[in-house]
Formats: C-alpha cells, sequence, structure tokens
C-alpha cells in the first residue's frame, strides 16, 4: 500500500477522535470518508481562529475551497499550516527551528506580521509572471521565515510543504499554456548568474522540478533585491520520509539522482541551498519546549505516528 493510501485510511481511523466529524464531506462532486463535513475542524483548535483570520485578511485562497478551509484530510496546505502557525509569535521557537538548519543563526527575526509567514510571494513579479498574489497563479511559497546569523548576516529560508503529493512520469508542462509558462522564466534561468546551471532548461519543466525551478529563482530574485535586508535563502523541502512516491521518482528525463533531493541538487549552482527534510524532524527542536505538548500530541497523532 502506498503512502497515500496509508495516509487515507489513517485519517478515517482517526477522523471520530480527533475531528468529531462523520466525514462525507464534497470533493471533486463526489463525497468521501476523508473529507469533513465541516471544513474548519481541518485546523488544529488552537490555531483556528487565528489562521482563519490571517487567511482572510491578508487575502490567501483556501486550496480547493476558496474561502474556507478545504475539508480534505490530506491537504498539504492545511499540514502546513497545522504545523507552523503556532510558532508564528514565538521568536524563542522560530530560532530553535532555524538553528538547526543553519548552526549560525543567532535569532529569528519578524517578516511581516510573524515569524512565520504563509503564502509568500517577492515585492515584485517574478520574470514574466503577469499576476503577484499570495497563493494563486504566480510563484508563491507555502512558507516562509527569516534569521539573523551572528554577523547579523540575515538569511531568507523557503519552505515547500508535501504531504501526499506525487508526480507522474509524464508530468511536463503541455500545451500553449505550458509554452507560456517556457517563457516566463526563460530571461531570468538564461542569466549568466543564474542558480540553476542545468543546460537544458526544458529538463526543467516536470513537475516537481518546475516548482522547485521557480521557487529557487524567486529566492534568488529576493535575495538581489535585498528584500527583508536577506543576503542569502535556503529552500526548504519538507517531504514525511514514507512519502517514497515522491522522494524517490525523478519524473524528468533529463535530470538524475538516486531520488528527488540530489537530482535537484545535481542542477544547482550552490547545492547546498536545497534541503530535504521530513515534518518531524524540522520541529523537533521545538518540542524540548514543556508548553508544546498539545500540538506535539496533535500533530503526531494526525501526522506522524
Amino acid at each position: 500500500m502506498n503512502y497515500e493510501k496509508k495516509q487515507k485510511e489513517k485519517a478515517i481511523q482517526n477522523r471520530d477522535k480527533l475531528f468529531q466529524d462523520p466525514g462525507g464531506g464534497v470533493f471533486k462532486k463526489k463525497r468521501w470518508p476523508f473529507i469533513l463535513s465541516k471544513p474548519v475542524l481541518n485546523l488544529w483548535s488552537g490555531i483556528r481562529e487565528d489562521a482563519l483570520d490571517y487567511c482572510k485578511s491578508n487575502h490567501i485562497p483556501w486550496w480547493d475551497s476558496g474561502n474556507e478551509p478545504t475539508g480534505h484530510l490530506l491537504s498539504s496546505q492545511i499540514a502546513c499550516i497545522n504545523h507552523l502557525y503556532f510558532i508564528r509569535q514565538r521568536q524563542d521557537l522560530a530560532t530553535l527551528i532555524l538553528r538547526n538548519i543553519d548552526i549560525s543563526i543567532q535569532q529569528a527575526i519578524s517578516i511581516d506580521t510573524g515569524f512565520v509567514e504563509f503564502e509568500k510571494v517577492g515585492k515584485e513579479r517574478l520574470g514574466k509572471e503577469k499576476q503577484l498574489t499570495r497563493g494563486a497563479n504566480c510563484t508563491s511559497i507555502d512558507a516562509m521565515m527569516l534569521g539573523e546569523n551572528t554577523n547579523g548576516k540575515r538569511m531568507l529560508f523557503l519552505i515547500e510543504w508535501k504531504y501526499t503529493e506525487s508526480y507522474p512520469p509524464d508530468s511536463k508542462l503541455k500545451g500553449e499554456s505550458g509554452q507560456r509558462r517556457l517563457e516566463a522564466y526563460d530571461s531570468l534561468l538564461k542569466d549568466p548568474e543564474c542558480p540553476i546551471i542545468h543546460k537544458n532548461i526544458k529538463d526543467l519543466y516536470y513537475e516537481p522540478f518546475y516548482q522547485l525551478m521557480r521557487q529557487t529563482l524567486l529566492g534568488s530574485e529576493m535575495v538581489k533585491r535585498k528584500e527583508y535586508g536577506a543576503e542569502d535563502f535556503i529552500h526548504l523541502h519538507i517531504i514525511p520520509q514514507e512519502n517514497k512516491n515522491l522522494k524517490e521518482r525523478i519524473t524528468s528525463p533529463g535530470l538524475s539522482g538516486p531520488d528527488i533531493e540530489q537530482a535537484w541538487k545535481n542542477t544547482l549552482r550552490n547545492p547546498g541551498k536545497y534541503v530535504v527534510l521530513d515534518p518531524k524532524e524540522f520541529l523537533k527542536p521545538v518540542f524540548v519546549c514543556p508548553d508544546t505538548k498539545s500540538i506535539s500530541t496533535y500533530l503526531g497523532q494526525r501526522y506522524w505516528e
């Protein structure tokens, strides 16, 4: 049984205990046992009201549902918010997480209104993209953090969050829409200082590498513009260890490596800028704090165990 099927079964088994919801919500015009009938319950109770207000006030759309959270228990957007929202106003916890990625980080720095921001975009359009809207119709990153090291140098941390996603071998962009997307980033990819050094640009237009390419360019362009005073960036790909369909499948015939991490590192001028981590490993540093027991228990029951 693959990871997605296992997680669906787990979600159904945990549904009554964690959500007190009978399921049977609608997804793609059908009712499913892993779709909550009350979608708002998909967010952990400890962050629910704040997260709803945050997305509303920042005009951030919810995946597959628009104005309210999806009831889909396998949503990676919901997973990202459930894992990270509780540290938005906790500099101590944010610092522990960033220091675990880069030991030189002295402290987390607030970006806009907190130490984690969701569905972030740059301050200018990327390449020839036509819009600049958080979470829709342009390049955005699931979550973003900012750290400052002992020398006062600031670094952006771009966080792409995955849950049960995987991509088939035929995931190449196709048709007129695909061609327009190709043209949107060509000038950035052909720049001599581009952080991506893979010679055949078309090899990058297969998911999930197409997404990684755009996010790498986003981080690079934000640093060039010194957004938030950042002088460098790290691109974090958060993928459950057991999701081997995503981690071990190389969808582009022009890229190679034993897994997605090495295949993407092979395209980069500086491979150390790209890091793949399991969600539990990513958050492990904060759970030494005694006041994180409720959220760690919830995440463990729902996602990790």
